[in-house]
């Protein structure tokens, strides 16, 4: 085994077309999901008029049922037997549900009070996130478990992420669609006939993955033991803590945490920096900027995650993640000198070279914790994806968060003063900019360091493998 250095994958470990289309729309499910409630959720504010303070209560408190269900899932996907498998019934149920609760969670009547409107979504809210929650937990373990073989996970994750990335494309059109006056009476009549488009897309796509992929471990034995209520508690509690005492694992949570908030921290600046460093205090020129800067960054995402996915199977994934975050830090790099008051589209030259970050990042992390997870059945016999996928996921979203409240306290430490307007101070815009350009690249230098010391290579993957057919019999 230790004269192996590169494998061509093997006719019985390739995903055929029609299961690899299938997770793909089920992966363009769960991108809808995860971005159509922030897009819409602006009418509740601007259609119905609820306070913004609730409006953003009504995006958080459902976060922490998030947060709490998405381990849970995980430990009962894992555990789960059926004749159907472990993951396909919930993905099934998931996408139906799903998709009812959001189509009719937006069919608010008029005429109602605040409170009324407010204790109602916040209500459908949290019943969407569990059903969500049931969907994307098994969705995301069946990726990591559909083949074993090193370069087979990254064509499915550069696959599958490339047609999710179409639902990036869309939504941001979401408002103006809603807003169309030719269209809809207002936007709350638009949000409602949106809302059941959405919904049963959810239903009929997200379903097509638990009919048409097929698992292998679903067959597995199941556990007769009895246990009961607490006693499966201990032993969920228990799996978390063994999950992360995994160093591989913990390195990537680390590296994505990093990586991907470190983005999402920066860019929440970049409008300010348009509006008041480019163009004066005017929203309107602002809002073309961000909307070419953003569309053209999802456009190059498009092209960069099947790039990603060529480069790792003649390189392996660590080489690759080094490289394209590298590339990333030059995009960010160069915002610093293309936020030019002269010539402000400059900016859109950085566009393509941030998107090798965004788009190489979870295509290769999907790809890299299958990887993980034979290497925690061979320490701990069992196989975890779903605790492993729950828990990934559970990061990333703690992370938004955190930077989501990072934004409001560096934005005050800069001595932002909305009543300005155009005046900010001169150091205000430096630190903006400074905030705008330093952190992503401060956490992405961070990451690519973490990344350097990861382990498994094309190499010990394969090692790995074969220790784990051997123990298996086959």
């Amino acid at each position: 085994m230790s004269r192996i250095k590169h494998h061509t994958t093997a006719a019985e470990d390739r995903i055929l077309f029609p299961q690899k289309i299938s997770y793909a729309l089920g992966m363009f499910v769960n991108n809808l999901q995860a971005a159509a409630l922030p897009a819409m959720v602006v009418i509740l504010n601007l259609g119905l008029g609820m306070n913004p303070v609730l409006v953003g209560i009504i995006g958080f408190i459902p976060r922490i049922f998030d947060a709490v269900s998405d381990p849970m899932m995980g430990y009962i996907s894992d555990n789960t037997r059926t004749r159907w498998g472990r993951r396909r019934p919930y993905i099934l149920i998931g996408a139906i549900l799903a998709g009812i609760i959001f189509a009719l969670m937006w069919q608010l009547p008029p005429g109602q009070s605040e409170s009324f409107y407010f204790w109602v979504f916040m209500t459908a809210s949290i019943f969407f996130f569990l059903a969500y929650t049931v969907y994307a937990t098994p969705f995301v373990a069946f990726g990591y478990e559909m083949t074993p073989d090193y370069h087979e996970r990254t064509r499915l994750h550069a696959f599958a992420n490339t047609v999710g990335q179409i639902a990036w494309l869309g939504v941001p059109w979401f408002y103006a669609i809603m807003a169309n006056e030719k269209l809809f009476r207002d936007k709350v009549h638009g949000a409602r006939t949106l809302a059941i488009a959405v919904g049963i897309a959810v239903a009929v796509l997200g379903i097509v993955p638990a009919i048409f992929c097929k698992e292998r471990y679903g067959s597995g034995p199941r556990d007769e033991t009895k246990r009961g209520f607490w006693g499966n508690m201990k032993l969920f509690f228990k799996g978390i803590g063994i999950t992360f005492k995994c160093k591989p694992f913990v390195k990537l949570c680390g590296a994505t945490f990093l990586v991907f908030n470190g983005f999402q921290l920066g860019i929440s600046f970049s409008l300010y920096i348009m509006i008041y460093y480019l163009f004066n205090g005017s929203d309107s020129k602002a809002g073309t900027l961000l909307g070419w800067f953003g569309m053209l960054t999802s456009v190059a995402t498009l092209a960069v995650i099947p790039l990603t996915g060529w480069i790792a199977t003649r390189i392996g994934k660590r080489k690759t993640f080094l490289i394209t975050i590298s590339l990333s830090i030059i995009g960010y790099a160069l915002k610093w000198v293309c936020y030019n008051p002269e010539h402000p589209y400059w900016l859109l030259f950085a566009a393509p070279f941030v998107a090798f970050g965004t788009g190489s990042l979870f295509t290769l992390m999907g790809s890299m914790i299958a990887d993980v997870c034979d290497y925690d059945e061979l320490e701990t016999k069992q196989r975890r994806e779903g605790v492993f996928g729950a828990i990934y996921w559970w990061m990333v979203k703690v992370g938004m968060a955190l930077a989501g409240l990072l934004t409001g306290i560096i934005l005050n430490a800069s001595g932002f003063d909305v009543a300005l307007a155009a005046g900010q101070s001169v150091k205000t815009l430096f630190l903006l900019r400074l905030f705008d350009v330093g952190i992503p690249i401060v956490t992405s230098a961070i990451a690519i360091f973490i990344i350097a010391t990861y382990k498994i290579t094309e190499q010990r993957a394969r090692e790995i493998r074969l220790e784990l057919e051997q123990r298996r019999g086959k």
